[in-house]
Order: structure tokens, then sequence, then C-alpha cells
């Protein structure tokens, strides 16, 4: 496969998994907060993820990633926690959706691109 082609293979499933995650019901996740990722251009070129009503947005579609991008979670009492698990750092404690996809925008690593298909370890250093 060309590099060409494996980019176009990877924008395809990324936006299958964006479709599955932006349809989920509410007992899975907070649709606001797929929804708020996906509207973000940078954001919606990840692999987005949802686990216990938390958001990934993954620079790769395999497992393990890097987690060197914002997860976003809701917070106990109200507004957001975006939590970067590569280092653990918490990168804010935003009120609103549109702040923490602000926050995970702004905190995006260096050279950030679109997905790639593969794990942790086909991601462009």
């Amino acid at each position: 496969m060309t590099h060409g082609n494996e980019a176009e293979e990877a924008a395809r499933v990324v936006s299958a998994q964006w479709q599955q995650v932006l349809a989920y019901d509410s007992y899975t996740v907070d649709p606001a907060v797929p929804r708020a990722a996906f509207a973000h251009p940078r954001l919606r070129e990840l692999y987005p993820v949802v686990s216990h009503g938390a958001l990934y947005l993954n620079r790769c579609t395999g497992f393990p990633t890097p987690g060197d991008v914002g997860a976003l979670f809701r917070r106990a009492g109200g507004g957001f926690i975006v939590i970067r698990h590569s280092d653990g750092a918490v990168l804010g404690e935003p009120d609103t959706v549109e702040e923490a996809v602000e926050l995970i925008v702004r905190n995006l690593p260096d050279g950030c691109g679109p997905a790639v298909i593969g794990t942790a370890d086909d991601v462009p250093g």
C-alpha cells in the first residue's frame, strides 16, 4: 500500500469510527461531548474511543496508543476534566465542553496530524 493509500484508508477508518461514536446513546456518553470534539477539524482527524463515558482521541487506530492527546471526562458535580494519559497530566478542569475541546486542541502533541492505521509504534515521531 502506498503512503497515499494508507492515508486514505486511515481517513475512512477514522470517519467510520466517528460515525459510530456520534451515534452512541446518552447511556454510553453525553452526546454533546463527541459532537463538540467532532466539530473541531483537528480533532475530527483523530481516532475516537469512548470508555466509561469518557472520550479518548488517538493518533492511531490500534492499541496501544501513545496516550498523548487529552482525554475528556465529565467531572462529578459538573464540568469536565482533561487528562493526558502519557504523563498523567491534568490539562485543566473547564466548565464547558467547548472549553474542554479547546484545551485538548491547545495541548495536541507537536506534529500531531491525522490518525494512522496501526499502534503507537506507527505514529510518526
